[in-house]
């Protein structure tokens, strides 16, 4: 069942975009013309049209693909490939000039069996765990536990490790990558991470790891009982597969508007293994090709470009490798970025990232201009009196490698894994306890795990900020002059191409995106 949010704010959000009726008034006195047939060079004219009724016909047809394709659309899959056909042919057929940007990665399976039991002292059931992505696999049946010194950050944190033990290490301060390459530089045999706060680490080693030791996560309670069990010997296993795969990009780009100053709106289209992603992030990829449809008789002051990113669930490798292959020139052309992902989570909220850095959470501010694109949501949401909250800029999701060349970045989200509290029920409705998406990387992550009124408003947001910014750059830093280097935060150059956070699933959580 579609499930939408029980607030008196959201119930009337249909009509709040303007007129859905595109044979209606243009909101000037005379009948509007044919969706198809005008340019929708307004947000009255434009809102007419736009419509979760139609952003739901394409997360219907990728529900279709993704059901034919063995249940899931992720990148290197035939259910990726076939996603990406159907993008390249609703943006060509609406007119605007379309490319497939082909990039290879590792593509990683975890191919299950995997093991975390407690072998002495007292034999234990199976101790709740994930394997960690990219990790290698191995079949270590006893392995005595090495409980890290610190945050596995440094070589002493494991000095007086036993070659053949298992490490055990707590989240947080450095990457995943760079904690389990530090214990198996000590000799680990295998290495399992804890969480640092409730809930489930859902981490990633990142492409880069290649060594052959099985790597695992498990919760705060379980670690923190293994680090205090004296004499602690462990089973662990994990089988997975790493091999090189090609995945695609799809960039559209209109044919009108000034070239030096490029305005790109993007999202992730493939999905993980485990289902079809249709809110992560089929809502996302569904609201930018809605918005670019209706948009395409447009002649904005600034070029539009679209973009439909591959592997985003891999490590935002699609959204990298687009950035990394421009000329400095290039990305100076850029004047910002929005991304959305996730827009119709079920339990879900109002997120806006937070580019001034008011929240004080986390990560600082994001580039110069940031706060200019949070600004415009926050002002089309109050408008139509729905509250919101900031989310944080911590390059989980597809603006990361903007925002490190310094590119002004902003977007929407609904919410992934985190539990909603007893504040957010308070300003949205819905329960507290549960999360956001209670379907986040699930098989049940399908039309049925979709709040269609969040949708409907979400879509709504972003047609209207695109054409926003796609008609005037005011209150943004001008793009980098060609030849210069796009200024990074803190005033840094950016010398190497860019490495996710490999410490973080990328995508997601409402305090941490």
């Amino acid at each position: 069942m579609l499930r939408p949010l029980a607030t008196a704010a959201v119930l009337g959000l249909a009509a709040c975009g303007g007129d859905d009726d595109p044979g209606g008034d243009d909101g000037n006195g005379t009948p509007a013309a044919s969706c198809a047939e005008r340019a929708n060079d307004t947000e009255a004219r434009l809102l007419a049209c736009v419509t979760g009724d139609g952003a739901l016909a394409h997360l219907q047809e990728l529900d279709r693909i993704a059901r034919a394709n063995g249940g899931n659309r992720t990148s290197g899959s035939p259910g990726h490939d076939a996603s990406a056909a159907y993008a390249e042919k609703v943006l060509a057929d609406a007119g605007y000039a379309v490319t497939r940007q082909a990039f290879t990665f590792v593509q990683y399976t975890d191919l299950g069996g995997s093991a975390l039991r407690q072998v002495s002292p007292a034999p234990a059931e199976d101790i709740p765990h994930r394997v960690m992505d990219y990790s290698g696999s191995g079949d270590v049946a006893a392995a005595p536990v090495f409980v890290a010194a610190g945050p596995g950050c440094g070589a002493a944190d494991f000095a007086g490790l036993p070659a053949g033990a298992a490490a055990l290490v707590e989240r947080g301060d450095c990457s995943f990558y760079d904690k389990a390459m530090n214990a198996i530089a000590a000799g680990a045999a295998a290495v399992v991470v804890y969480n640092n706060e409730s809930g489930d680490v859902e981490g990633s080693l990142s492409e880069a790891f290649s060594a052959d030791v099985p790597v695992l996560e498990t919760t705060r309670e379980a670690g923190q009982r293994l680090a205090a069990t004296p004499g602690l010997v462990l089973g662990i296993k994990a089988g997975t597969l790493r091999t090189s795969g090609t995945s695609y990009n799809v960039i559209a780009e209109g044919r009108g508007g000034g070239p030096d100053h490029v305005v790109v709106v993007g999202a992730h289209l493939d999905s993980v293994a485990a289902g079809p992603g249709i809110n992560d992030n089929g809502s996302g990829s569904a609201a930018v090709l809605e918005t670019a449809v209706q948009m395409a008789k447009v002649t904005p002051a600034n070029r539009l470009r679209f973009a439909l990113w591959g592997a985003e669930e891999n490590g935002l490798l699609g959204s990298a490798d687009y950035v990394d292959s421009l000329t400095e020139e290039e990305r100076g052309r850029i004047a910002l970025y929005l991304n959305f992902d996730m827009l119709a989570s079920p339990n879900g909220g109002y997120f806006i990232y937070d580019g001034d850095d008011s929240d004080g959470v986390g990560e600082g501010p994001g580039p110069d201009g940031s706060a200019t694109i949070e600004g415009a949501f926050e002002a089309f949401y109050q408008a139509r009196g729905i509250p919101t909250k900031g989310t944080d800029f911590d390059g989980r999701s597809d603006y990361g490698p903007f925002i490190e060349y310094g590119i002004p970045a902003g977007g929407v989200f609904s919410g992934a894994e985190d539990l909603r509290t007893e504040e957010d029920a308070a300003l949205w409705g819905g329960a507290a306890g549960i999360a956001f998406d209670p379907c986040y990387h699930q098989a049940c992550d399908d039309l049925g795990n979709l709040d269609l009124a969040a949708l409907e408003v979400n879509v709504d947001a972003v047609a209207a900020i695109t054409l926003r910014f796609a008609n005037s750059l005011e209150g943004l830093r001008p793009p980098a002059m060609p030849g210069a280097m796009a200024r990074m935060q803190g005033g840094a150059t950016r010398a190497q191409a860019y490495t996710p956070p490999a410490d973080m699933r990328p995508r997601q959580a409402p305090a941490r995106r």
